[in-house]
């Protein structure tokens, strides 16, 4: 596989694909490659504009979004500095790195609730490792709050309810 220099020269986006091949594509690709080209459509970006943010080589950057069947998930100053230049957690890197390789770090969804290629749940789950004790209340409180009012019915609500009238 010969490398060649691209200094200066943007790679065009992945999204200018047709939306139907995208999807069939997304079906054939690993986590970490669906993570690398979810950010690049997102923000517009290039393997060049990844590999500059980050302090990568773009040939770098090419191989792990382009590689289907990774032997081994990448040093951890490469899984650092792809995190740097995708702008996302380095545990969201990490996990779809891991998990391309055939490791998982997380359990399934229990049954009835898949969550399978739900980007905001995995970067959510991700970002709490980067947060606060402080912060991480905040979201449980919020997250509780959430759960109070989808199922008011729980048992599991703080405190009694209040009537209806008054």
């Amino acid at each position: 596989m010969a490398a060649r220099a691209t200094r200066g020269q943007q790679d065009p986006p992945p999204r200018a694909r047709p939306r139907s091949t995208t999807a069939a594509l997304d079906q054939d690709i690993n986590p970490l490659q669906r993570l690398i080209q979810q950010r690049l459509r997102e923000q517009g970006l290039s393997y060049g504009d990844v590999a500059r943010r980050g302090g990568l080589p773009r040939s770098t950057v090419y191989t792990l979004a382009t590689t289907r069947n990774l032997a081994r998930p990448p040093r951890p100053a490469t899984i650092d500095a792809l995190a740097k230049g995708l702008d996302v957690p380095v545990s969201a890197v990490r996990a779809a790195a891991a998990e391309s390789t055939g490791l998982h770090y997380y359990d399934e969804a229990p049954s009835g609730q898949e969550h399978l290629s739900d980007p905001e749940r995995e970067l959510l789950i991700a970002s709490i490792d980067e947060l606060t004790p402080e912060e991480r209340r905040h979201v449980l409180a919020l997250v509780e709050s959430l759960r109070r009012r989808a199922s008011p019915e729980s048992a599991e609500s703080p405190g009694p309810a209040e009537p209806a009238d008054g």
